[in-house]
């Protein structure tokens, strides 16, 4: 298995969604967007991922100009083309078309030397989803802190 750099999570999305299924997706570039992502200047946070047709498209995936790109540079927040294969686009459309369901960018990165998109086949979280989910966080944290209270009063 190649090398896998991580450049970008979109961690506000598992906050907000409960993630069924992740797809793997290259993703159609310019030359000075693969540069600005090797340094690192991407941003997931606010993006999502539509089928028009049999095609996948990533709307708001926002990838900084390259500083050194000049006229070669272009619009940060474009929509890019999603390189899936075609059975994946048309069992996303199955998907996407039942109620509460939406593809969400969660990773970017590069396999070897190609850059991939994550996206989690996402249902949205209410509320009180959230509040449960930060309870079970911080209940799992004190009992972690009294084990290691107890351990160390032992001693």
């Amino acid at each position: 298995m190649k090398d896998i750099k991580p450049v970008a999570t979109n961690r506000k999305a598992f906050h907000d969604y409960f993630i069924d299924e992740a797809y793997e997706a290259g993703i159609e570039l310019t030359g000075t967007e693969v540069k600005s992502l090797r340094a690192g200047r991407a941003n997931l946070k606010d993006s999502y991922a539509t089928i028009r047709g049999e095609e996948a498209f990533a709307v708001g995936v926002h990838i900084s100009p390259y500083e050194q790109g000049g006229i070669d540079n272009v619009d940060p927040d474009r929509t890019r083309k999603l390189l899936m294969h075609k059975r994946e686009i048309r069992s996303l459309i199955g998907k996407t078309r039942e109620k509460g369901y939406t593809l969400i960018p969660t990773k970017l990165y590069f396999r070897g030397p190609r850059a991939k998109l994550e996206l989690g086949l996402a249902r949205g979280k209410k509320l009180y989803d959230k509040r449960r989910q930060v309870a079970e966080r911080e209940a799992r944290r004190e009992m972690e802190r009294g084990i290691a209270d107890r351990r160390h009063r032992q001693r």
